[in-house]
């Protein structure tokens, strides 16, 4: 079978290199050993502070669909309106994006540790005190700012580490775990315990506070010196690669365009599924609000149980085929009115999406030199976290002329995208396309090139 497949996908040849920046880019130097998660004590402190980290992150990311009606209520307020919680943490998110690469290089991941939990924390407690709607937004920017650096921080710094894949796929699947639970936590406290939306951040800032302790006890000692002690330019110069040389670099915009759509649709399915269930579905709110949980769930698993065999079928090739089901369980979900399958498609969903951002993380992390992972790998996980903001904040938008169902038509068409843009990935489809990639410099967008050339073969035929 796998032979087979081969035959039917297109062969992949190195074009020309292109012109520019990227030389430096594919540097053919000698890379250093990958850390180990649990090589030392310190390191697997680390490795589970970044754990609870991002399952803190997961539950106040996975609440916000489930308490997006009773908002909506408490301030009188319309579907645009209230969608601007989306779209505020997207200023955060950018800000975290040009500054992540000079924190690293002056504070370390110490930096990061300190500071990301601080405007989380400051963010949360500026919800719980529920102030006038205007002042939501900014208070939702100060913790996107703080998920931003975090998100980007630990991505880059797990992707290249030894089994990237299956460690990555545990973090990324604590974020679930978290995604799984705000929800179920924040409905219950509603719904059966008749609080207010905003209780739910009492219990958020008290978290984040206890993930500010352990972060920054855990990254203590990894200051700016060691970081650049670890990451020297690979051009031998000595200096960090700056923010201005980094949005150069094609792979960055392609990386951070993917991780943006695939943010976005996660986070707008997650965040509309409930109103989407209450208004199209018409299903009771403790039902909808599990819907959440489950869609959450299925992610988790995905990221964990994938995790396993994302890099033994190699990641262009098993990313292509999660994104197919993924599209055929949204059309499914879309098409078919029955609450019962609803449930099913959505869990099935976030199963096969649960493994999408960080395959990509790994696929980057084996195109580029390890200097160029925090740099690359974390300006594009924090720009791509703003498609947390931007995606569901449009289809809020155009839901408060349309109805709440457009959220199906436009998820439908962030996963053609995404599609298209895994594509423009070098390396093939073959297990150890990525590592050939680098070895022959192939340049971004060669992979789609060759499916233009291998349509064009067929239809002469």
């Amino acid at each position: 079978m796998q032979e087979a497949a081969e035959h039917l996908l297109p062969t992949v040849q190195a074009d020309e290199k292109d012109d520019g920046d990227d030389d430096d880019d594919y540097s053919q130097a000698e890379e250093p050993v990958l850390e180990v998660w649990n090589g030392t004590r310190t390191t697997a402190f680390r490795y589970f502070a970044t754990l609870y980290s991002f399952t803190v992150m997961g539950m106040n990311d996975g609440a916000i669909g489930a308490l997006l009606p009773y908002i909506e209520t408490f301030y009188d307020i319309s579907y645009t309106v209230v969608s601007l919680l989306f779209l505020a943490p997207f200023v955060g998110y950018i800000i975290a994006a040009l500054t992540n690469n000079i924190i690293h290089h002056k504070l370390g991941q110490r930096g990061i540790a300190i500071i990301g939990p601080i405007c989380r924390a400051v963010g949360f407690l500026s919800l719980s005190l529920h102030p006038p709607y205007a002042l939501l937004p900014f208070a939702l920017a100060v913790a996107g700012y703080g998920n931003g650096l975090e998100d980007s921080g630990w991505n880059a710094w797990i992707g290249n580490m030894q089994n990237s894949n299956e460690l990555l796929g545990f973090l990324h699947g604590a974020y679930g775990l978290g995604a799984t639970l705000g929800p179920l936590i924040a409905s219950a406290m509603v719904t059966k315990a008749d609080m207010e939306w905003y209780t739910f951040y009492y219990v958020m800032t008290s978290l984040t506070v206890l993930a500010l302790f352990l972060t920054s006890a855990a990254f203590w000692g990894a200051t700016g010196k060691e970081h650049r002690e670890k990451h020297p330019s690979s051009t031998g110069s000595g200096h960090h690669a700056s923010t201005a040389a980094v949005v150069k670099k094609p792979m960055t915009w392609l990386l951070s365009l993917y991780l943006l759509a695939y943010v976005g649709v996660e986070v707008a399915l997650g965040g509309w599924i409930v109103t989407f269930m209450l208004r199209v579905r018409h299903a009771e709110p403790f039902l909808a609000g599990i819907t959440t949980v489950l869609f959450w769930l299925g992610l988790t698993l995905g990221r964990l149980i994938l995790g396993f065999v994302t890099g033994r079928v190699g990641e262009k090739r098993a990313i292509a085929i999660y994104l197919l089901l993924s599209m055929a369980l949204q059309l499914l979900y879309w098409l078919v009115p029955n609450f019962v399958a609803s449930i099913v498609f959505v869990t099935l969903l976030g199963f096969f999406l649960g493994p999408l951002f960080p395959a990509a993380i790994v696929a980057v992390a084996k195109l580029l030199p390890s200097d160029n992972h925090v740099s690359v790998i974390g300006f594009a996980a924090a720009f791509g976290g703003a498609g947390s903001a931007i995606i569901p904040f449009g289809i809020g938008a155009i839901a408060s002329s349309s109805g709440v169902w457009v959220l199906q038509p436009i998820a439908l068409a962030v996963l053609v995208v995404l599609l298209g843009l895994w594509i423009c990935f070098p390396g093939g489809y073959r297990k150890g396309g990525l590592e050939e990639a680098r070895r022959r410099h192939e340049p971004v967008g060669n992979d789609l090139r060759a499916v233009v050339r291998w349509l064009e073969r067929l239809v002469r035929r």
